[in-house]
């Protein structure tokens, strides 16, 4: 069963609104059926609704499904398979806001979700559907595989260990596949009386995943589609992965951040390992791990990405970053080969 992402879905297409001076806000897209979304809005006067199959379609060939609408609300008839992307005009000035739902609604995956709709600070928006973000996919149906085909990606870029990608090893096929070995332990050995030091785990992903960050980026700059990059959960090394990314757009940090936490709604973490048998256990060392979460109670709820100050793990690595490079542009020269060259072209990509 494909679950509403209703609350979710409001929270982080919310952070998609436009500026103060914007008629447009509050735009969102929720799915409370597998087969219908609802599109909705805030506006202070009517607004005509499009829709198309493609994130880049220009207004001539999108579908006019609403006009001078002014309720804010649209309900509409989804296909199975395709996703559908909104443009909501504001029939006063012709503003145009472009809108998806935040994540893809896969029967068995977790944390798959989209980039786009994030405003800069000049601005400018992230395109949909060209940056996706996830957590593993080794338990995804064959209904499931059909909506990840139809996104057209390019290339998946796995952050995992050596010993996870054995583990859990991605259904997706048919798409150019990166990943750089390292071993598990390198994250296992920061822990704290038996508990995971997610501070320290944290200050280590710069330069833990410096090689990882490299192979992201260059396939970003090389426009060849839509690019996917995932690790187990979708939230510690994938949200380190994202922060970069969103920062070198141009993305304000607090809606960075909020990015970063919605993966507490978004993983089902029942899918992103398959059920680990003694054998496995035995013979791969990061077996182990996973299987004390899984017969942890607390394993199929995901956990609030904070410390017992509220402070969020992600602030860590960040800290890390500007003490030991200055700065999230410095670091990615340094270790991304990423200078302001590459960023312009970033952005000229990824924004609209």
């Amino acid at each position: 069963m494909i679950r509403s992402f209703t609350l979710a879905g409001a929270l982080a297409l919310s952070l998609a609104a436009g500026t103060s001076q914007a008629r447009v806000v509050g735009e969102r897209v929720e799915r409370p059926a597998p087969d219908r979304v609802i599109v909705s809005w805030t506006a202070a006067g009517p607004v005509d609704v499009y829709v198309a199959d493609r994130p880049d379609a220009p207004r001539e060939r999108m579908k006019l499904v609403s006009d001078d609408d002014r309720d804010g609300r649209h309900e509409f008839a989804a296909d199975l398979i395709s996703r559908p992307y909104f443009l909501l005009v504001d029939v006063a000035d012709g503003e145009a806001t472009r809108v998806a739902e935040r994540a893809l609604p896969l029967a068995q995956g977790s944390n798959f979700r989209d980039l786009g709709g994030y405003r800069t600070e000049d601005g400018r928006s992230v395109r949909w559907g060209r940056i996706y973000r996830s957590g593993a996919t080794p338990t995804l149906t064959d209904e499931d595989l059909r909506r990840v085909r139809e996104l057209g990606l390019s290339q998946m870029v796995d952050l995992r260990s050596s010993e996870e990608r054995v583990l859990a090893p991605s259904k997706i096929e048919g798409v150019p596949y990166s990943s750089v070995g390292y071993s598990m332990a390198a994250i296992a050995q920061n822990r704290n009386g038996g508990v995971p030091d997610m501070e320290a785990i944290y200050r280590g992903f710069p330069e833990l995943l410096a090689p990882q960050v490299r192979v992201l980026f260059a396939s970003l700059l090389r426009n060849e589609g839509p690019v996917v990059y995932n690790c187990s959960a979708g939230q510690d090394r994938t949200g380190f992965a994202s922060a970069l990314i969103l920062r070198a757009l141009g993305v304000p940090m607090q809606t960075v951040l909020a990015d970063y936490h919605l993966s507490t709604t978004y993983r089902r973490p029942q899918y992103e390992m398959p059920k680990l048998t003694p054998e496995l256990i035995a013979s791969n060392p990061g077996a182990a791990i996973y299987a004390q979460y899984q017969k942890d109670p607390k394993y199929l709820t995901p956990q609030p990405l904070k410390d017992s100050s509220g402070r969020g793990y992600l602030t860590f690595a960040l800290e890390e970053v500007d003490r030991r490079w200055g700065s999230v542009a410095a670091y990615l020269q340094a270790e991304g080969g990423v200078g302001p060259a590459e960023l312009a072209r970033l952005r000229a990509l990824y924004l609209e």
